[in-house]
């Protein structure tokens, strides 16, 4: 057989190719870094922090997700620390948005702390996830007023007291099923799905299995998509979240009629979840939130409630397997605690609970 020999056009051909890629790649950068920067002027353009505003209309956010779906999420920020120095404050554009980002702890702690300074806000695709009348987008006054309303069933030792009965059953159940599935979980994915049962329970007490794997699944989708690029197209998990979105507006209103008509015949005094209150409350003027307003907010806190506590109880198990004296700490309390609660208690109760102090510190 005869050798097949690069001819000089062959090599021509490649170098030619792979500087012109160079210098449209160059190119883009260039141009999107001028046109998200053009506006400022020349004088506020020089106080600018360095930085990298990646490609037209993607920005950053490929390299942002693939550090994440790499399982180094990290390797994003050193990014910028290798090609910029630790300096703290960069610019790029996020969320099809230009960003200036924040990584050193005492720069963090400034901005999360001067809120004359620092206005709270999420990006756009993420409002529209969940919701133009959620938290995400009221006016301070108006998001005190409905957290100062809606908070009281699940924050302090009188939510604990109706919820966590409940959720010692719900915890108790989950366990061993995770134990005897006789294949490895992924901890987090079913941290969520406990997580989800619960919050469930304590907003709307009277879903039944079936809305409540309607939910989940939505729910599922609308969080892939709180960090993904706002692309809707079919394949893209944005797209997805908007049909969730569309789903869970879908189901709610039903749930809300449903839990109006039975509430209607309920007897004065009797337990309220959060759904309930969401309904009945009112304003000084005597004005009641528009369903909406309602959809929105349990969207929300459905999505907050069992997504914050999921993590936290994954990264407290993480960090007590890599801190085994705090570990052996925490199990020594737990033990004890089990040894004081009478033969006749079913459950674990407030008064237990107070009992627990050991800080997830080394």
């Amino acid at each position: 057989m005869g050798e097949v020999v690069a001819g000089p056009w062959t090599w021509w051909t490649v170098a030619i190719t792979a500087l012109a890629a160079a210098v449209l790649h160059a190119v883009n950068r260039k141009g999107q870094g001028w046109a998200c920067t053009a506006l400022l002027g020349a004088s506020r353009r020089a106080k600018l922090t360095p930085g990298d505003m990646g490609w037209p209309l993607v920005g950053n956010m490929w390299a942002f997700l693939r550090a994440f779906k790499s399982g180094k999420p990290d390797d994003f920020i050193a990014s910028y620390h290798r090609r910029f120095g630790r300096i703290g404050l960069y610019r790029a554009f996020m969320f099809s948005s230009p960003t200036i980002m924040v990584t050193t702890p005492e720069t963090c702690k400034k901005v999360l702390m001067d809120d004359g300074g620092f206005i709270p806000g999420w990006p756009k695709s993420a409002v529209t996830l969940i919701g133009n009348k959620s938290f995400l987008c009221m006016t301070e006054e108006e998001h005190r007023r409905v957290r100062k309303l809606t908070a009281a069933p699940i924050n302090g030792l009188d939510a604990l007291t109706t919820y966590l009965d409940f959720i010692d059953q719900t915890v108790v159940s989950t366990l061993p099923r995770w134990s005897e599935a006789g294949k490895e979980i992924e901890f987090l994915t079913e941290l969520r799905r406990m997580t989800f049962e619960i919050i469930v329970k304590i907003f709307m007490s009277g879903a039944d299995e079936r809305t409540m794997n309607t939910l989940e699944g939505s729910y599922t989708d609308l969080n892939l998509a709180i960090q993904a690029m706002a692309i809707d197209l079919p394949g893209f998990a944005y797209h997805r979240a908007l049909k969730a979105r569309k789903k869970l507006v879908s189901v709610l209103p039903g749930i809300l009629d449903e839990r109006r008509a039975a509430t209607a015949g309920r007897f004065a005094g009797a337990s309220m979840d959060m759904m309930d209150r969401l309904i009945k409350v009112k304003d000084e003027y005597g004005r009641m939130l528009e369903d909406d307003d309602i959809i929105d907010i349990l969207i929300m806190y459905l999505n907050a409630g069992h997504e914050s506590s999921g993590h936290i109880t994954m990264w407290a198990t993480v960090l007590m397997q890599k801190n085994p004296e705090v570990l052996a700490r925490a199990k020594a309390e737990q033990e004890e605690i089990m040894r004081s609660i009478p033969p006749t208690q079913k459950g674990l109760t407030v008064k237990d609970f107070k009992k627990m102090g050991v800080p997830l510190t080394g």
